[in-house]
């Protein structure tokens, strides 16, 4: 039997076990050890050999240490209450509109994201946060979930973004480029959830009624309150692509900066910094368990010669690169159905990746494409967080509004999934609008 076979048959094996809920990391451990076993004739030390250099690579690498940096720093966003400035500072502006405090929630839940780099903790720490806030002033409880849900996901669509690290890693990518790359998109992205909340709100005036005005003095005090937290984002961004800082120092500044701010703005104590510092151990725990069973398996897939056979057989197979793209982005939205978003970048990345490598796009240089795919894999991804059966935003935010039937959210997310094909749409076929600010 081939190699390429054999790499067919394991991964089909290892969606099996996925769709059995075997845990993603078990899951892709066992798979990568058979296709090991299958390829080297059963040669168990072989296996452990290699196993024991994995995870010591994996566990050693510098770049890696940015994951709980970054998760630190939004748990001390999480705990110390900076959400809810967020929200007051942007409903201050604008929630004197007609489905303006939904509008506010989306440009919360995007800031929120520039400190914390996780959508399920965007989404339940702004959903704790602007849910009571809009159900008090009458909001639709489809409008006010859906809005929640679908705005959660700007948490790794706005950097710092855990999942951008992850492809980084993986492809040998500038971290500090990526995040970068996905400034415009991610603006682009909240803008057009905005637009969605205007359309519905005209369409339906009762579901998102106007508030009341707050006077200036407030207004200008509630803007005050959240300075710091831009300078934080400022300051871990640019420093990290204008190099006088790399990933690890930035997320280190951006850590410190915010368990200060949390501090003294926000009011975090000892049992919120206790929470903080699990919160980060259990969410890096688990990623580095399932960053080892990725290289195991992409190890395993490596040795049997699948991925390269596809993108050989990809390229040569005369298909439009665009249609092969499309194809790409498909895929992603299905499995985002059943399937998580870390899961999908380390599952697939190494077999899409090559395939897009190998293709032509508007004459666009290699790193140009291997920034440009980043992007669109993190927005197809994002969307799998609002799709069911298993779009963990809906779950996290119905169990914040168990006055809402489930049903109710996952249909009023459905404007919003099409505002994100249709940014998808934009961004495959304008790459500037993702490479712009790396010119």
């Amino acid at each position: 039997m081939s190699g390429t076979a054999i790499g067919l048959i394991g991964f089909a094996c290892l969606l099996l076990m996925l769709v059995i809920r075997v845990h993603i990391a078990l899951a892709m451990l066992v798979t990568g050890a058979g296709i090991y076993l299958v390829m080297n004739h059963g040669d168990a030390n072989s296996l452990l050999f290699t196993l024991n250099n994995l995870v010591y690579a994996r566990a050693s690498n510098y770049d890696l240490a940015v994951i709980p940096l970054f998760i630190l720093m939004g748990q001390f966003a999480t705990h110390g209450g900076l959400s809810r400035a967020l929200f007051k500072a942007a409903g201050a502006l604008i929630g004197h509109w007609r489905g303006g405090l939904a509008m506010a929630a989306t440009a919360a839940c995007a800031a929120f994201g520039a400190i914390c780099g996780s959508s399920l903790a965007t989404a339940a720490t702004m959903g704790q946060v602007a849910l009571p806030e809009l159900r008090e002033n009458g909001y639709s409880g489809k409008l006010a979930t859906a809005t929640l849900a679908a705005s959660g996901t700007l948490g790794i669509m706005i950097p710092p973004s855990v999942p951008l690290i992850i492809y980084a890693v993986l492809v040998q990518e500038s971290i500090g480029k990526l995040f970068m790359a996905a400034v415009i998109p991610g603006v682009i992205a909240a803008l057009g959830y905005v637009i969605v909340i205007l359309i519905q709100v005209r369409r339906d005036p009762s579901a998102g009624p106007a508030g009341p005005k707050v006077p200036l003095k407030e207004a200008l005090k509630a803007q005050v309150r959240i300075i710091p937290v831009v300078l934080v984002f400022i300051v871990v961004i640019v420093g990290i692509y204008d190099g006088w800082a790399n990933p690890t120092e930035a997320a280190s500044i951006g850590a410190a900066a915010c368990g200060i701010l949390a501090v003294i703005t926000g009011g975090l104590r000892l049992k919120g910094t206790l929470l903080s510092i699990y919160g980060t151990a259990h969410a890096t725990g688990m990623i580095f368990m399932i960053l080892i069973g990725a290289d195991l398996l992409n190890s395993s897939l490596a040795l049997s010669q699948m991925p390269n056979e596809l993108a050989d057989f990809v390229v040569n197979s005369g298909l439009s690169p665009l249609l092969v793209l499309f194809a790409i982005l498909g895929i992603y939205v299905l499995l985002g159905c059943v399937m998580d978003s870390l899961a999908m970048i380390l599952l697939t990345i190494p077999i899409f990746y090559p395939m897009v490598m190998g293709l032509d796009f508007f004459g666009m240089s290699l790193q140009d494409k291997s920034i440009w795919f980043g992007i669109l894999s993190l927005m197809v991804v994002e969307i799998g967080l609002v799709t069911p059966p298993v779009g963990m935003n809906l779950y996290v935010i119905n169990k914040l509004a168990r006055d809402v039937p489930l049903k109710d959210t996952a249909i009023g997310v459905m404007p919003f999934l099409a505002s994100d094909f249709a940014r998808i749409v934009l961004l495959v076929f304008f790459p500037i609008l993702t490479l712009a600010l790396l010119r």
